[in-house]
């Protein structure tokens, strides 16, 4: 199944490595709704502007209310385009955000209304059962609709996440889980390699380089 990830959303990353997106956010909802023209009839799952949600604490109360509210458009948009299409929206992972939180925040971006999940661990580390544990308790203080699912990114968490916290192109992670939508476990919908291994936060080189070195050094472990 197609994996697709929207990644334009202004002030992306608060002015972090990834900075960037659209200048605003009618130019977003403008790009949403051609992204959404090339979804077609298939299978799809969009992962919704990874940091979108859990980073929001960056912006002032009504920019942060006018993304979250672009976000659900973004989502109906996705999901008319595409009927088979699955909308995932961003929970952060078990290391940032407490479960309540997390829930807080998606419900005021319409995870429960107009998506049909949420995603977790996304360019970080954190180990699959630690996510898989998080995203449950993430869903059950949501609530919403019964068949809201999860998805983890399980890149590069086969060795757990680094000490201290580092998140820019640690050394010492693994491959994680390969992908799968048979996860055998109940309300995860798949693992996935979201963040494609190899590719640079920012650190080893320019965010979003391919380094064969990095994607080596993951598969060693």
């Amino acid at each position: 199944m197609p994996v697709l990830v929207a990644y334009d959303v202004p002030g992306r990353d608060c002015g972090g490595a990834s900075q960037g997106g659209a200048p605003d956010l009618a130019a977003y909802d403008d790009w949403i709704t051609r992204f959404a023209r090339g979804l077609g009839g298939g299978e799809n799952i969009v992962i919704l502007e990874p940091d979108a949600i859990a980073q929001s604490g960056c912006l002032p109360a009504a920019d942060r209310a006018a993304r979250f509210a672009s976000l659900e458009r973004a989502a109906r948009v996705l999901k008319a385009a595409g009927p088979r299409t699955r909308v995932y929206f961003d929970a952060g992972h078990s290391g940032w955000l407490e479960p309540d939180r997390a829930a807080a925040l998606l419900r005021q971006a319409g995870a429960a209304r107009a998506g049909d999940g949420i995603f977790t661990n996304v360019s970080h580390f954190h180990r699959t059962a630690d996510e898989t544990a998080y995203a449950r308790a993430v869903l059950d203080a949501l609530g919403g609709p019964p068949g809201l699912g999860a998805v983890v990114d399980t890149s590069r968490n086969g060795n757990g996440a680094p000490p201290g916290g580092a998140w820019c192109d640690p050394a010492g992670r693994a491959l994680g889980t390969p992908p799968t939508l048979r996860t055998g476990q109940a309300r995860i919908d798949a693992y996935l390699w979201v963040k494609l291994p190899g590719e640079s936060d920012g650190c080893t080189a320019a965010p979003g380089t391919f380094s064969p070195e990095a994607a080596y050094a993951l598969v060693r472990g």
